[in-house]
């Protein structure tokens, strides 16, 4: 059987999960009458809540007589680190661009690491049946992309097709028939080169790690394409690392392949087919898997290093072990390192004191998506602000620049730029009218200045403001960057909050808790309408007497607390605050607790 290995790259929805679901079901990867989920791609649970594609995932389907292994990989650039390793598997892409927004900031990173391997492009121009789709500019705007991206001639003379994934049509005219997906089919048939890997399968089996999974009854299993050779289940072969140091010797005990959404056990692995593998026990990824008779590496792609490191603690505030069952430094340090086994973007290091480990990794979003996954385990962590990772260069200190891509309303234009290239430290690189009203603007800004300013842009776009951002470079240390304004205010009791007491404090600042909440001395319960830190007392309740006059009791009635977001709670806080994060609430509260502590710490700040 024919084989051919694509990738589908798309901004952050676009529609890609939902373009495979289409091409599994018109490729009779499902009976007619299986119960099949909503964007059958996205497996994991923060997955179908956000929208977004965390994890690379590999399916395949059958095409008239060719099989089609198709790589969905993530939309955002914090999860990179999957998009480098796995392109490394396939010969072409197919670009998948919404017709009326064009290729986003992720679109260029994912299509820059596309090129550069030399992948065939096939651009799909989707949801061209949207009232605002304008397929045509798309199309121009994704030509010069790739002419930036110094494609060569052969990548620039792409085919192009429209598309509606969610009406499961695919045509080569934008006023085609409209019926199924074949067009794309038959494209990926005849434009996307056989792998070159087919005619080595008499040499010796070698194999390049490029993702590595857990199987509670096998242990770990490494994907990836299959070089040159044959594998079969029982062989023994070794493994060696990127700079040509044996790892191990193992026997295979397991080979599987992808076969429609499902992993099928197979018994012999042929050159050019994406496979799993396992048996090893120190093998891990960027790694070769191969015979024993060969002595060098397979050339594995570099990754990008991490950009920010945040603390994960233990949860020492007065209110821990109350919602979690994981508590102990011991099991947080275990879960980081499995973690780390995983993603090779996560680098784990600990800190002197045992009670706290540095992550570090690429984006708040990444981040963030961890610090959910323990939550959801039923761990509880204090975790800290994020901090850029610098590094010296000649020496000089230098730090990691972000390209910021924001769409906005025409009116709201003047504000955002002055918030990115004055206190942000950030340089307007180009901003132009993006259609609709809307502006277009690109600036190259400090990772440190992006750090805290998504939930400030909202407020200032009114909502309606989109931004964007990728790794762009790094550039020398631009001097201090001025953080959250306004103070906080913090508990100076322990109890359950008072209505009362809550109402009275609203002149002092906005709360982010409501009355019955529990609080604790130390911990941030609202924001101060000043610059400094207010300790208050929520607790306090109403005087009460024996005399009844008209006009005294008044009913309270509170503000709608603010309620932050995990990312919001971390991007929000200080340098000397920290989050508290249980399987049921997410709280502020001082690094210090102890009052006397706090102050005897700011002074010596």
């Amino acid at each position: 059987m024919e084989l051919r290995n694509v990738a589908i790259i798309a901004h952050v929805d676009h529609g890609k999960t939902t373009l495979v679901d289409e091409l599994l079901k018109q490729s009779g990867a499902f009976r007619a009458n299986q119960a099949v989920a909503e964007r059958a791609m996205d497996s994991n649970d923060l997955e179908r809540e956000r929208g977004i594609t965390i994890l690379a995932k590999a399916t395949s389907v059958e095409w008239k007589g060719t099989r089609i292994n198709i790589v969905d990989t993530p939309g955002h650039a914090d999860f990179g680190a999957e998009v480098e390793r796995i392109l490394s598997m396939v010969d072409g892409v197919v670009l998948l661009v919404d017709a009326a927004e064009g290729p986003m900031p992720q679109t260029k990173f994912v299509t820059s690491k596309a090129l550069a391997l030399g992948l065939r492009p096939i651009v799909v121009l989707n949801k061209v049946d949207k009232p605002d789709a304008e397929p045509d500019r798309a199309l121009d705007e994704v030509f010069d992309l790739f002419s930036a991206l110094d494609a060569d001639e052969d990548q620039l003379d792409f085919p192009h097709l429209y598309a509606s994934g969610r009406s499961g049509w695919c045509d080569a005219e934008l006023d085609g028939t409209r019926s199924n997906l074949d067009a794309l089919f038959n494209l990926i048939v005849n434009h996307v080169r056989e792998p070159k890997q087919v005619k080595k399968r008499d040499l010796d089996f070698s194999m390049l790690a490029v993702t590595l999974g857990s199987d509670p009854f096998v242990g770990r299993m490494l994907t990836g394409r299959v070089e040159s050779g044959r594998c079969k289940v029982g062989q023994t072969v070794q493994s060696i690392s990127r700079i040509g140091q044996k790892i191990e010797q193992f026997r295979v005990t397991k080979i599987q392949a992808f076969r429609g959404l499902q992993l099928q056990d197979i018994e012999e692995a042929e050159a050019g087919d994406i496979v799993s593998i396992a048996g090893m026990t120190k093998t891990t990824v960027a790694d070769t898997i191969c015979a024993l008779a060969v002595e060098e590496p397979l050339e594995a792609q570099p990754i990008d290093p991490p950009t920010i490191t945040v603390s994960f603690g233990i949860n020492d505030s007065p209110l821990a072990g109350r919602d979690g069952k994981h508590v102990q430094s011991r099991v947080i340090r275990n879960r980081l390192y499995k973690e780390a086994e995983t993603n090779v973007a996560i680098r784990i290091t600990d800190t002197p004191g045992g009670d706290a480990f540095e992550v570090s990794g690429r984006g708040e979003l990444q981040m963030g998506v961890l610090i959910e996954n323990m939550r959801r385990e039923g761990f509880e962590l204090s975790i800290s602000r994020p901090q850029v990772i610098m590094k010296e260069e000649n020496g000089v200190r230098m730090e990691p620049v972000e390209e910021a891509t924001i769409d906005v309303d025409d009116e709201y234009t003047g504000a955002v730029i002055e918030k990115l290239t004055g206190p942000r430290k950030g340089e307007l690189a180009e901003m132009k009218p993006a259609g609709a009203g809307k502006t277009r603007i690109i600036a190259h800004v400090p990772s440190r200045g992006l750090i805290g300013y998504h939930g400030e842009f909202l407020t200032d776009t009114r909502g309606t403001g989109v931004l964007n951002r990728v790794f762009h470079g790094w550039t020398p240390h631009k001097g201090p960057i001025p953080g959250r304004r306004s103070g906080v205010l913090i508990s100076m009791e322990n109890g359950e909050a008072v209505a009362f007491a809550l109402w009275n404090l609203e002149d002092r600042g906005k709360m982010m808790i409501g009355a019955q909440a529990p609080v604790y001395t130390g911990m941030i319960i609202g924001e101060h309408s000043r610059e400094n830190d207010l300790e208050v007392n929520p607790l306090k309740g109403k005087k009460l007497t024996n005399v009844r006059a008209s006009g005294t009791d008044e009913a309270v009635r509170l503000t709608t607390p603010i309620t932050l977001s995990l990312e919001e709670a971390i991007s929000y806080i200080n340098d000397d605050e920290l989050v508290e994060v249980t399987p049921n609430a997410i709280r502020l509260r001082k690094k210090y607790l102890d009052p006397h502590e706090r102050k005897r710490q700011s002074r010596s700040a």
